[in-house]
């Protein structure tokens, strides 16, 4: 991008298009910051779609067009490991690592696993939803502001200081720790299906799932299975003829 080239793009218009928090972002998603990229306003509307799930996810537009706080942001906190609060503490310590590393492109990346995970879950604790905005804050500080303090509405236990005041969260290394993994099936080296089975499963229990897989009965059945590779926590190959 250059004044020769003709193609300058006015960040003003940017932001009157987008907003600032979308400009912003956006800068932080193309890369590395000492390497060079190309611009492309796709990007920012990307952006400007990822902070507006953000905002969907407590907001509500009413029969009056007015934006309101929704039903699937709830205050109660049962203490359990969900899905949700652990991909919230993987985008902590993500978040947290790539912020100090000046890596902000995958940070983002993680952010936006995470707003999928939360996007797909029935309801989302306040306290999972507030550290989202936490570390999403430094990238998007008009929108997280926005919102936490329409959320301060409902929830009155929630700190009466902005999000840019608070302490940052931390991340609790127990719920980093994987439970389940997602094996590869293949017959014949080919990928056939996928299973998810505990971590710490034996080699035996792998193959015996793996060999009742509907999808691996199909490339199996009227053949003669001569070996069962396993490597496990990764695949299972299944040679058959």
């Amino acid at each position: 991008m250059s004044k020769s080239r003709g193609n300058v793009v006015n960040p003003d218009d940017i932001v009157k298009a987008y907003g600032a928090d979308s400009l912003r972002m956006y800068e932080m998603f193309m890369g590395p910051l000492k390497e060079v990229k190309p611009w492309q306003t796709k990007g920012v509307e990307g952006i400007s779609r990822f902070l507006a799930r953000v905002w969907r996810l407590a907001m509500v537009e009413n029969q009056e067009g007015e934006w309101v706080l929704g039903s699937k942001i709830t205050g109660e906190d049962t203490g359990a490991v969900t899905p949700v609060r652990k991909e919230v503490h993987k985008t902590i310590k993500k978040v947290t690592e790539d912020i100090e590393a000046m890596s902000f492109n995958t940070g983002i990346s993680k952010m936006m696993e995470c707003v999928n995970a939360m996007t797909s879950a029935e309801t989302v604790c306040v306290a999972d939803y507030v550290n989202l905005l936490h570390v999403l804050n430094p990238y998007a500080p008009h929108i997280t502001e926005e919102l936490y303090s329409r959320l301060r509405e409902q929830f009155t236990t929630l700190p009466a200081c902005q999000l840019c005041q608070q302490t940052w969260p931390t991340y609790n290394p127990e719920y980093l720790v994987e439970n389940t993994k997602e094996i590869v099936v293949q017959v014949n080296g080919k990928l056939r299906d996928k299973m998810t089975v505990a971590a710490d499963a034996p080699k035996e229990e792998l193959e015996a799932t793996a060999l009742t897989l509907p999808r691996v009965l199909e490339f199996t059945t009227g053949k003669t299975v001569r070996k069962v590779i396993v490597v496990p926590g990764r695949l299972v190959n299944i040679v058959a003829n």
